[in-house]
């Protein structure tokens, strides 16, 4: 026990590392709804591989037993991880074939750890995949926990539904993933009617984790789809004047603007199309200027762009030693990295995955071979220096292509605005209606629930 527990630190920890490596920005909603004790089942939708589990486990201050596919604890780089972390392992239909007593020691296992107070991790939908809606739910957690319920008195099993939502999930440093937890699902009347009708209260509690957990993400019928959407809401709320959204608000901005488009396209299909084709337009507009929606309309007097020009190649030129540095002792896994998730040539949703775990083995190996060159042809003090300014170089060296992007892409901003004059003006015409159609079709929408 206190091996497992040392060993759930340390992978979180590490957890922890690679999400701030590939990650813009993790954000969690709904924190507070996680009981501090107690047994405690977490229901999530799956979208992203093994990048899921490692999220809710790096965000989530309890320890959690993670239920995984079984042949993943056969993984040469997986399986080490979830043996460490105590993960029990899930025989799916295709594994288990028509023995159900190869999952009989799992649930045992389970609801022992649940009647101790435990919190376990679950993905009900049974398998990854890229698009984000929510499969049909599996019924696993139903009788996991009403199996937990129904001897021995009344445990109080909390059922949590969280939602998992991603922007470019397999672009690394630019990617971005929000936590989003729901109010515990209730359970009360399942438990009660367990005993008297089995199978029915099985299936009548999945339907209720399955509405929980959709409440908590946005459905669209793709993931270019759910960017258009942050699209629109960064212009909505530019065009309206208000201040940016926190997460949990963006949140269901996002998702009621999803609702109403679904209801939209069965009752105005062209004019949904319509829009949706300008909205990519406009999009594609601006990222052409180089503008973001934030800056379109902001002055360009000589005065903000020398002062501007200035403070960021100061700030370039200071840091590019140590960021030419880092460049050069991370472009060898970095690039064969690339290389070898290109290689792997599987579905999208493991892209993220796959980068980490491939960079998981190449980074340290390239490092240690770096290690030995800088050694054998510079000496000791040579090593030492190298492996000291290893991590922070490779930092500063990230933070350094960033600054570098947003001074390209804020000259090509200034260029475009030289050339023409209108730029922002029309921009900015663009955006008014494109904003004033969404309201009207917002209304629309209202109507026709109504």
């Amino acid at each position: 026990m206190l091996a497992t527990a040392m060993g759930y630190r340390l992978v979180r920890g590490f957890i922890r590392l690679l999400l701030w490596l590939f990650y813009r920005r993790v954000d969690v909603v709904g924190a507070e709804r996680i009981p501090s004790s107690g047994p405690l089942i977490i229901a999530a939708n799956h979208h992203n591989s093994l990048v899921d589990p490692m999220l809710i486990m790096a965000t989530f201050p309890r320890r959690l037993t993670v239920l995984a596919n079984a042949p993943l604890f056969r993984h040469p780089l997986v399986g080490p991880f979830l043996r460490a972390v105590g993960g029990l392992p899930v025989n799916r239909r295709k594994e288990a074939g028509d023995d159900p007593r190869k999952n009989e020691a799992m649930f045992a296992t389970a609801i022992a750890h649940l009647r101790a107070g435990g919190a376990i991790l679950i993905f009900p939908e049974g398998r990854t995949q890229p698009v984000p809606t929510l499969l049909p739910l599996r019924t696993g957690v139903a009788r996991l926990l009403l199996g937990t319920e129904a001897a021995g008195g009344r445990h109080g099993v909390t059922l949590l539904p969280v939602g998992l939502v991603f922007r470019m999930p397999g672009t690394f440093r630019v990617a971005s993933a929000l936590i989003a937890v729901g109010a515990p699902v209730q359970v009360d009347d399942c438990v009660a009617a367990y005993a008297a009708e089995p199978e029915a209260t099985v299936r009548r509690l999945t339907e209720r984790l399955a509405w929980a957990i959709r409440a908590q993400i946005v459905e669209a019928e793709d993931q270019h789809t759910l960017e258009l959407a942050s699209a629109l809401e960064r212009a909505w709320r530019e065009e309206r004047g208000g201040a940016a959204a926190g997460a949990e608000a963006s949140l269901a901005w996002r998702r009621e603007v999803m609702r109403a488009a679904r209801a939209l396209a069965e009752r105005a299909p062209e004019r949904v199309a319509e829009f949706r084709r300008r909205l990519e337009a406009y999009r594609a507009h601006l990222s052409e200027s180089g503008l973001s929606d934030a800056e379109v309309g902001r002055p360009y007097t000589p005065s903000v762009v020398v002062r501007w020009t200035v403070v960021n190649a100061a700030k370039l030129a200071i840091t590019l030693p140590l960021a030419l540095w880092g460049i050069a002792s991370h472009a060898l896994p970095y690039a064969l990295t690339r290389v070898a998730v290109a290689a792997m040539r599987r579905t999208e949703e493991e892209e993220a995955t796959d980068k980490m775990a491939a960079g998981l083995v190449l980074y340290p190996l390239c490092w240690a071979l770096e290690a030995w060159l800088v050694r054998r042809v510079a000496g000791v003090e040579a090593l030492v220096v190298f492996l000291l300014l290893l991590a922070p170089a490779g930092l500063i060296a990230l933070a350094w292509r960033a600054r570098l992007e947003r001074v390209v892409r804020q000259a090509r901003a200034f260029g475009r605005f030289v050339v023409d004059r209108r730029l922002h003006a029309d921009l900015i015409a663009e955006r008014r209606a494109l904003v004033s159609e969404a309201v009207a079709l917002a209304r629309l929408a209202a109507e026709r629930r109504a």
